[in-house]
């Protein structure tokens, strides 16, 4: 008995420490980037245009903001809709869901500058795209389409089977009771796979410098070069000559990041409240 509550003790002991540690790690590190970058946050950082004067952030937000809203585009509606196809139509424990559902989380775990890599010598070279924002969207959402594919999936899966038992017997079909029936019950879910792979698209760096390029203004089009928020960062820490607005873009990526958490928190309980 007194064995037992040594072991429960370190157990619990060995949780609380190992839960103290990771809170104690992310407060440090997001301390330290507010610390070092909200003091050099200034109206200059927000201005219109780049130039090296300024060192304007503006651009490459709205390139961020661009970026993700044309991979998303491109991504998700891939993965949801062949999520469906496995879990709805495809017959369940077949090879072809096997090898899809391998190859979904291989892909998953690729670097990106591999990614990046492909993008360049696929999109940029063989198909002269170039360095621009539709080689990079491509690229993005490649990358992306594995998680957007499996969290959708499993989403989908976590629908009980009486629901699709209840709505065929009321006399529904297949595509009927998929989009009335089980997708929104899974929309938390999907969503959940969006958000990751908006954290990804956000805070990419390696498979955009490669893809997408550095230049540092708005675009004006789909075949523009341009830098997103991440990669903006990186060239500036790259120089080594503007350190304190490294920093201050690290606050605003730090804020979107966040935001981003919050507003997918706010969406998921909202629909779980409508169902």
């Amino acid at each position: 008995m007194k064995r037992q509550k040594i072991t429960s003790f370190l157990l619990r002991f060995a949780v609380y420490f190992a839960a103290a540690v990771t809170v104690g790690a992310l407060v440090f590190v997001v301390g330290y980037i507010l610390i070092k970058g909200v003091p050099n946050l200034s109206l200059k950082l927000f201005e219109w245009r780049y130039s090296t004067e300024n060192l304007s952030l503006l651009p490459a937000l709205l390139n961020t903001v661009l970026m993700t809203l044309l991979s998303l585009v491109i991504a998700v509606p891939l993965g949801v809709f062949a999520a469906i196809y496995l879990v709805e139509y495809a017959r369940r424990g077949s090879r072809l869901v096997r090898i899809i559902r391998m190859n979904a989380e291989t892909l998953s775990g690729i670097p990106s500058i591999v990614y990046g890599l492909f993008g360049m010598l696929f999109f940029v070279t063989y198909l002269k795209l170039g360095f621009s924002m539709l080689s990079g969207a491509l690229t993005l959402s490649i990358m992306i389409l594995p998680v957007v594919l499996r969290t959708s999936e499993e989403a989908l899966m976590s629908v009980p089977d009486s629901f699709r038992e209840g709505s065929f017997g009321l006399g529904a079909g297949r595509l009927r009771t998929v989009f009335r029936v089980v997708l929104p019950d899974a929309v938390p879910g999907i969503l959940a796979g969006v958000i990751l792979g908006v954290g990804r698209i956000v805070g990419e760096t390696a498979a955009l410098i490669y893809t997408a390029g550095t230049a540092s203004d708005t675009v004006s089009g789909l075949m523009d070069s341009a830098r997103t928020l991440s990669v903006h960062m990186y060239a500036l820490s790259q120089e080594g000559l503007y350190v304190n607005q490294t920093y201050a873009t690290a606050v605003v990526l730090l804020v979107i990041v966040v935001g981003i958490n919050a507003l997918s928190a706010s969406l998921a309980k909202r629909f779980g409240r409508r169902r």
